[in-house]
């Protein structure tokens, strides 16, 4: 950029701070004649301020996500069963037609201790020792049994999930949000 300058150049041909209109520009360089040439600090300013913003970019883009939204795409709550079949009346049975689905939506295994599924009223069970494998499901039921590859079970002697509304909220083994499933007034939403 060329900023016509009132004075006339240095008898050596440069001048450390020239000043232009009051301004004064470091790293600007005199030419023959009435012509000031400044190009040299704004453009370094340009190119600096182009390649931060560049970088910035680039930097947002290959971030990789939170640890929240890393398992987020991985498990989700895929189904439930809030209402057991047949009368309420706490069998072991009855509790056990009570339960949740989680699938892993990878193809990567994933360890699932320590994450928790709990409902509106606090009810929270803690995954013990589980891996879940790619593409698979596991279904957490209510009442007790033998904890299998497909099947883990609470241990409750009472139903945990109300029949007319409730949520069951997936959160990892750092506490963060993952999935959630609610029914009834909430409007079914997942």
């Amino acid at each position: 950029m060329r900023v016509a300058a009132s004075r006339p150049p240095p008898a050596h041909g440069t001048d450390p701070a020239p000043s232009v209109n009051g301004c004064l520009w470091e790293g600007a360089r005199t030419m023959q004649g009435d012509s000031l040439f400044v190009s040299v600090s704004v453009t370094a300013r340009r190119l600096a301020a182009t390649a931060l913003a560049a970088g910035a970019l680039v930097s947002a883009v290959t971030l990789p996500a939170s640890a929240a939204d890393h398992d987020r795409a991985k498990v989700e709550i895929s189904r439930v069963q809030y209402d057991s079949p047949g009368r309420d009346d706490r069998s072991n049975r009855s509790l056990n037609g009570e339960w949740v689905e989680l699938t892993n939506t990878t193809r990567e295994r994933i360890n699932l201790k320590g994450w928790t599924l709990s409902d509106e009223s606090g009810h929270t069970y803690t995954v013990g020792r589980f891996h879940l494998n790619g593409r698979a499901t596991v279904r957490i039921h209510t009442g007790e049994g033998r904890d299998t590859r497909t099947d883990l079970f609470q241990d409750r002697r009472a139903y945990v999930w109300n029949n007319d509304r409730d949520t069951a909220t997936l959160r990892n083994d750092r506490g963060r949000f993952v999935d959630d499933h609610s029914w009834g007034r909430h409007g079914g939403r997942h």
